[in-house]
């Protein structure tokens, strides 16, 4: 008898409603793969792409979700024993292969992550991607070293908010960037030294701050405002490109000498499952634990909810990670 679990099925792209609960056959995990059972998982901005149909990776139908995290119910090749809480991330969850919005989840040894927590399971499912995107984006990208001042553009999101947390931990300094007013304390408690209302151009305004310019920035709006990212940053100081809030990820009639100021690094990060070792995530979840550092939580929802998740997610109605977490 096949075994039944609640998944949320795209069978092809288009608003949030077409995000189906359906039950579906629980997969058996081959040699090699891991099934994990799922007790929760964050929300990402690519998964809304993927349900638009933006892009051209991953196939139709699919249980969508690139992260997930939960306990091993079987691994065939003996990588895991059952019980070990893990994370899973990337390679192709939730695109080319079924991902994390489900009960459970079957996915290659490689992608799964272990550690051990007592926190609870809406905490641990806002971390590992979150956490390897602004982890990536300072360390990787920028090279973020303790005492720079770096700029966050689109501060207000939840890895603008994680990159926050992360650089004031390390001890560097943060200016952040928001469009609303609203959100300026949320960016303040979050851990940045200055919050920019963001108009499109804030180059000028935080060169008023720091007027040699800042010694990184991680862009997270777009192409949209990357130049004047650029411009808002110093000599021999990197841009990293991460995010693309704004949906725009191209840059017409694309001229380097123009675009990019003199002296000026431009680089990008997307990461994937082998950007997150584990030592690495245990180490940010002990200090979550301890109290040392805090990633905000946005919302909380149950897998049945997924359509107004989507729908919060997509006009930013909630500020921080949102988390789906499993009965």
């Amino acid at each position: 008898m096949t075994t039944l679990m609640k998944a949320i099925v795209l069978d092809g792209p288009g608003d949030p409603d077409v995000l189906q609960l359906r039950e579906v056959p629980r997969p058996i995990p081959q040699l090699g793969w891991v099934l994990i059972q799922i007790k929760s998982f964050g929300l990402n901005r690519s998964e809304l792409h993927f349900r638009r149909g933006m892009g051209s990776f991953g196939s139709f139908p699919r249980i969508p979700g690139l992260e997930a995290t939960g306990v091993v119910v079987e691994a065939p090749g003996g990588e895991f024993e059952p019980g070990t809480q893990v994370a899973a991330i990337m390679g192709g969850m939730g695109r080319t292969i079924d991902g994390g919005y489900a009960e459970y989840v079957s996915v290659p040894g490689e992608l799964v992550i272990p550690f051990h927590s007592d926190l609870g399971w809406d905490v641990l499912g806002a971390l590992p991607e979150m956490v390897q995107t602004a982890s990536g984006s300072l360390w990787v990208g920028v090279d973020a070293k303790p005492g720079d001042t770096i700029l966050i553009r689109g501060g207000s999101s939840s890895i603008g908010l994680a990159a926050t947390a992360l650089a004031k931990h390390a001890g560097i300094k943060v200016i952040s960037t928001t469009r609303n007013p609203a959100k300026v304390a949320q960016l303040e408690a979050a851990g940045a030294t200055h919050v920019v209302i963001d108009n499109g151009e804030i180059a000028a305004q935080v060169r008023e701050l720091m007027p040699e310019g800042v010694a990184g920035a991680i862009e997270l709006v777009g192409t949209n405002t990357l130049a004047d990212t650029l411009k808002a940053t110093a000599t021999h100081g990197t841009v990293c490109f991460t995010g693309m809030l704004s949906d725009q990820w191209t840059i017409p009639d694309f001229y380097p000498m123009d675009y990019i100021p003199n002296g000026v690094r431009l680089t990008a990060y997307s990461g994937g499952y082998n950007d997150l070792a584990p030592e690495a995530l245990q180490e940010i979840i002990d200090a979550v634990a301890a109290g040392e550092i805090s990633f905000p939580i946005g919302k909380v929802y149950r897998l049945e909810e997924i359509v107004q998740a989507h729908e919060d997610m997509e006009s930013g109605a909630v500020t921080g990670k949102v988390v789906v977490v499993n009965s």
